[in-house]
């Protein structure tokens, strides 16, 4: 019996096949055609000009000048950030595998523009694909761990636009970004914190990356992350406790933590998304478990629970009218 059914992606077989087509003379499907770019509604309008452009600069991303180099990566930062037809067109001229030679520079200009291009070229989302084929993971984890503040948050960000993929999920999963992002969650400023958090959230929507953060120490983080309401970072927190709940071990952990009492205490005075998510993380946590659900009893949970089934979120009321079926029992 296989342990787990999961399909991922053969990205070494993927890679063969295009390298195959290349050494054969064999086109791939490609958006520009003949200096012309096709546009969604089935329009082409000609970008010859700016692919000359655009590819006279990633030859120089290659230029013995580490000057020339840092030039051409901003470039290429300010393009990539400005529209869709730039993200594709800096793709196409092979700018990818090019950038992620880049992010283990040691100049910290040289990194930082490169992993802010990369960011930039994955919100086209055919480019999520080309820059996992690029062998990227490792590099834009490396930056997490080693590179600046600015490149560890935007490194993060990356790996956030590359997680909705689901595919990519548990690839980068199983990369050892969780702790890499964990580390960012506890140590990184606000941005960061958020950069990480949301990263995070989308990787734990699978359940073998909940075990994986709980291991790399993320409940300890989030506790901390509720008792410092300065940051503005309690709700990101809470989104991500919401997603573990449901999680074995990150439950215990849980409990271990005594976060239920703090859980509680947010649903009488903390906002309505605040309230909405402390729900959320509680009703998994109680949820046939006798113990837990003694514990908010003891705690008066079911003031501010039924205050939520009348003024709450939509949500809100689903979950904390759940919690209260289970205190009536």
């Amino acid at each position: 019996m296989l342990e787990d059914t999961t399909l991922t992606p053969n990205y070494v077989l993927r890679s063969l096949i295009n390298q195959w087509c290349a050494e054969h003379n064999i086109e791939q499907p490609s958006r520009i055609v003949n200096g012309r770019l096709k546009k969604s509604d089935g329009s082409f309008h000609d970008v010859s000009c700016d692919m000359e452009a655009i590819k006279a600069l990633v030859c120089k991303l290659s230029s013995p000048s580490i000057v020339e180099r840092k030039a051409a990566v901003a470039e290429i930062r300010s393009l990539s950030k400005s529209s869709m037809d730039n993200r594709i067109l800096i793709a196409d001229a092979g700018a990818i595998p090019v950038l992620v030679n880049l992010l283990k520079a040691a100049d910290v200009s040289l990194q930082e523009h490169a992993v802010t291009s990369i960011l930039n070229l994955s919100i086209f989302d055919n480019n999520k694909s080309l820059i996992m084929l690029a062998g990227a993971l490792p590099s834009i984890i490396h930056v997490l761990e080693a590179g600046s503040v600015e490149a560890r948050e935007n490194a993060a960000a990356t790996l956030f636009s590359l997680s909705l993929v689901d595919e990519n999920k548990l690839i980068i999963g199983s990369s050892g970004a969780i702790q890499a992002l964990v580390d960012l969650l506890q140590h990184g400023r606000t941005r960061g914190k958020k950069d990480a958090a949301i990263a995070l959230f989308s990787l734990c929507l699978y359940q073998v990356n909940k075990g994986r953060a709980v291991k790399a120490g993320i409940i300890a983080v989030l506790l901390e992350m509720l008792s410092d309401t300065r940051n503005g970072v309690v709700d990101e927190a809470l989104t991500i406790l919401s997603v573990l709940a449901s999680n074995h071990e990150a439950k215990s952990a849980m409990v271990k933590a005594k976060i239920i009492p703090v859980l509680v205490d947010f649903l009488r005075t903390g906002s309505p998304k605040t309230k909405e998510n402390a729900a959320a993380t509680l009703l998994p946590l109680c949820m046939k478990d006798a113990k837990n659900l003694a514990c908010i009893i003891r705690l008066g949970a079911d003031i501010p629970l039924t205050e939520l089934t009348k003024s709450g979120t939509d949500r809100a009321k689903r979950k904390a009218t759940s919690l209260l079926e289970y205190i009536r029992i």
